[in-house]
């Protein structure tokens, strides 16, 4: 990678989170947004917003106006807070664990597993740790976007921690108990379940239920 194009993303990632705090904290710098287009046009994005900005003087740009147009260039430069712009994303993820731990004592998984942040992943995303260390990330890593809503997060989470575990100890888990088939991590009727495929298709469990149709029990 060029020099230039290095300083180029280093520049860009700091002026997306200043303009991005800014939003949040009702403390936007319009220079920040006049700088962030820039450097965005310089690189050849030319979307309307960034014309915009680019092209106004920005005193004269009441603040809802510059407020609605830093959004769209947040938008346009495709920028994702991650869990440390973003912290209730990490409290839903977290939420979402809690739920999933009422699951894994039909693994024989005992003990309280604890959100990871990856940071040596590119983009920063999130796995499980185990009580006893064991580690759950297998396939990628949990992205804050996956967690502004809770049906999506919770059934992401479930996903990577099933396969995890499959990839970690070559055991289906879970197993539904009336067509002997492994169930799988599924957003249905905006609900996280464990569904089932035979005969068509059923919900084994809501995703943290799986004790009542299974049982505390480990598998054989």
């Amino acid at each position: 990678m060029s020099n230039a194009m290095t300083k180029y993303e280093v520049d860009t990632e700091q002026l997306t989170r200043r303009v991005y705090l800014g939003l949040r904290e009702d403390s936007l710098n319009p220079q920040d947004v006049v700088a962030l287009a820039c450097e965005l046009l310089d690189w050849f994005h030319c979307t309307d917003a960034i014309l915009e900005v680019v092209e106004r003087n920005p005193a004269e740009v009441p603040p809802a106006e510059m407020t609605a147009l830093a959004r769209r260039i947040l938008d346009d430069a495709g920028f994702e807070p991650g869990f440390d712009l973003a912290p209730e994303r990490l409290e839903m993820l977290r939420a979402a664990l809690r739920i999933v731990t009422r699951d894994l004592s039909t693994r024989g998984i005992e003990g309280e597993p604890e959100i990871e942040i990856l940071e040596d992943w590119f983009p920063v995303g999130a796995g499980v740790r185990l009580a006893d260390g064991g580690r759950l990330n297998w396939g990628g890593p949990i992205l804050p976007n996956m967690c502004d809503d809770p049906t999506t997060a919770l059934t992401s989470l479930a996903i990577l921690i099933q396969e995890s575990l499959l990839e970690w100890t070559w055991q289906v888990w879970p197993v539904c108990p009336l067509h002997g088939l492994g169930v799988h991590g599924s957003e249905r009727e905006r609900e996280a379940v464990w569904w089932c495929a035979g005969d068509g298709g059923h919900v084994l469990a809501p995703v943290g239920e799986l004790t009542h149709a299974l049982g505390r029990r480990r598998p054989k």
